[in-house]
């Protein structure tokens, strides 16, 4: 098994790993919650809410639900122009003055690769279906629970693949909305992956609703929510069922999330700890009741990244006898290439030890979409544009776009 695979750091990671063009790795990628966090600790301005017409009924325009991701292509014809806008994209892999002809560069060169992993898990990356899955039956649970902000309408705004921020925004402005949840699907917070989704979300808006039509506020991070542990907990228990019951305490449980170059970590970003938070929440939930690691998937190149590395730290048990492992994809809310290419086949499949096994990803769990729902409810409720720890920058940051954002977003109560 190669010790340095195809598979790209939420899809970046292949297209460096075979070009000689010394880059540097960009700031990283991910997201959190408590009963919600954002509850706890949030700026106090509150967004509007709707108001009961003089029949009882409610204005009809409700209330937006965005879920926001990177997003991937559902077919093998779409990865050229993802890997475009994904190397296009300054917040997340920055290339210096010649980034508009680099990023043209390594993904024609390195599409052919990246369409044939795609090929290999179904010809397309599902998270799109997943997204729009999750987004509908949150809302129409969300109609129920919180008939006050109803009716509540689904939308996906994706980075980098179809449906893109500025398409879903437009459709969002044609439908008359008013009042929109932006709902960060990285359950721990990254600059790179929800502050880069909120970037574009942010210039987008300053494009085209220049008037402020709509009000926003934003489920930035929720990585203890109890709906979001109590699934991957129920989740890892159904695994836990399939090894022999004289085997099952001993079961090695391995929360894999995506890697963070070292240079993104020393510069204050809060994705470590919030995946760490959820690692820890999960492992209470179930009691304590087997060894577990935190490990890193999807590093790229030759600087230092957080680690262990998932694969060396499988390959690692393995050779110490250690050979019932089951891979958790903690920083993930459904399945794409990362989940099932790279820890499927990459790992599972090629390492060919039936103790191997992979979580199930949370994907269209009605257990999940009730978490999904009862954190907007929660966050409707409290009247709060955005948590406290949006706020504050990272100590190291100068990129203006983030203060910006987070402005924009907070509705000017910003920034530390």
């Amino acid at each position: 098994m190669a010790s340095r695979r195809i598979i790209t750091p939420l899809f970046f990671r292949a297209n460096f790993a075979h070009t000689s063009i010394p880059l540097r790795t960009p700031n990283a990628f991910f997201l959190p919650n408590t009963r919600s966090l954002a509850t706890a600790t949030a700026t106090t301005v509150k967004p509007p809410t709707n108001a009961n017409n003089k029949d009882g009924s409610k204005d009809g325009n409700g209330t937006a639900i965005v879920l926001l991701n990177m997003g991937g292509p559902s077919t093998t014809n779409e990865v050229h122009d993802f890997l475009y806008r994904l190397f296009s994209d300054k917040d997340l892999i920055p290339l210096g003055p010649l980034q508009p002809y680099l990023s043209k560069w390594i993904a024609k060169r390195r599409t052919p690769s990246i369409q044939h992993q795609y090929s290999e898990i179904g010809g397309g990356s599902p998270i799109r279906k997943w997204s729009e899955h999750q987004a509908s039956e949150a809302c129409k649970l969300l109609d129920r629970i919180s008939p006050a902000t109803a009716p509540h309408k689904p939308y996906v705004a994706f980075r980098y693949a179809a449906p893109l921020t500025d398409t879903t925004l437009e459709k969002m402005l044609k439908d008359g909305v008013k009042r929109a949840v932006a709902f960060t699907q990285y359950p721990q917070y990254s600059c790179s992956t929800t502050g880069s989704s909120l970037n574009e979300l942010f210039m987008q808006s300053r494009k085209l609703d220049p008037e402020g039509s709509i009000q926003w506020s934003v489920i930035d991070r929720w990585p203890t929510h109890p709906g979001l542990v109590k699934t991957f907990a129920n989740h890892i228990r159904q695994t836990l069922a399939t090894y022999p019951e004289e085997e099952r305490d001993g079961v090695v449980l391995l929360f894999s999330a995506h890697s963070l170059p070292m240079s993104v970590v020393n510069r204050g970003d809060p994705y470590p700890a919030e995946v760490a938070a959820t690692v820890n929440a999960v492992v209470q939930e179930l009691g304590y009741s087997n060894p577990w690691r935190l490990v890193w998937q999807s590093q790229v190149g030759p600087s230092p990244w957080l680690g262990a590395q998932t694969q060396r730290t499988v390959e690692g048990y393995v050779k110490k006898g250690v050979t019932n492992l089951a891979l958790i994809p903690i920083a993930f809310t459904s399945d794409h290439i990362e989940t099932l290419y790279e820890l499927d086949l990459e790992i599972i499949k090629e390492m060919g030890v039936p103790g191997i096994k992979r979580v199930e990803s949370l994907n269209g769990d009605p257990e999940f979409i009730e978490a999904l729902a009862g954190l907007v409810k929660g966050h409707l409720e409290a009247g709060v544009r955005t948590s406290r720890q949006m706020a504050l920058r990272c100590p190291m940051c100068v990129s203006e776009k983030c203060r910006l954002q987070k402005e924009f977003f907070s509705g000017g109560e910003c920034c530390f």
